[in-house]
């Protein structure tokens, strides 16, 4: 049966949340910019207007990936659960 890229999304969300491995910052900020830009519905989510560090970093790593469609979003996400926590 051919499983299709929302399951396997979905999947791959499922182990990233439930994982106890611990990643450095910039990987953190990559799972969420991927996810963020697959699951927005109108496209591109913007950070709250927080002026902390945090938020800048946010916000950043979305303005790196605004350029992919959701289906772009998601295939790169469950790249990266694949090589940093394991195969879908």
């Amino acid at each position: 049966m051919m499983v299709s890229s929302d399951q396997k999304f979905i999947k791959a969300y499922e182990m990233a949340s439930s994982t106890n491995l611990k990643f450095p910052p910039d990987i953190m900020l990559h799972f969420y910019a991927y996810y963020k830009r697959a699951t927005t519905l109108n496209g591109f989510y913007k950070a709250k207007d927080e002026e902390d560090l945090r938020s800048g970093f946010k916000a950043n790593a979305l303005i790196q990936v605004e350029q992919l469609s959701q289906s772009e979003a998601k295939q790169k996400y469950i790249e990266m659960v694949e090589k940093h926590i394991g195969q879908i």
